[in-house]
């Protein structure tokens, strides 16, 4: 958000504000995102170069991380690997 908001004035809100959508799309149909691992999955933002990882337990949806999506390819692995 800091980045964004140096870039531009009220843009880091924007970013705050597509990741909440992103999440209530999320919540609205888990199942519909891309399975990045055997627990995981992806959900990209639509406006920012993100996606929201995330894992469903039960009834409950566990938030991975927001990650940039232009970075290497595998390097959110590491960083969900048994979620």
């Amino acid at each position: 958000m800091e980045y964004y908001e140096r870039a531009s004035p009220g843009l880091g809100l924007e970013l705050a504000d597509e990741v909440e959508r992103t999440v209530q799309r999320i919540v609205l149909n888990p199942e519909a995102w891309t399975k990045v691992s055997a627990h995981s999955r992806r959900c990209r933002m639509r406006r920012f170069p993100y996606g929201v990882f995330y894992s469903i337990h039960g009834e409950e949806i566990l938030i991975l991380g927001v990650m940039d999506l232009r970075r290497h390819p595998d390097s959110w692995r590491a960083r969900i690997e048994g979620c």
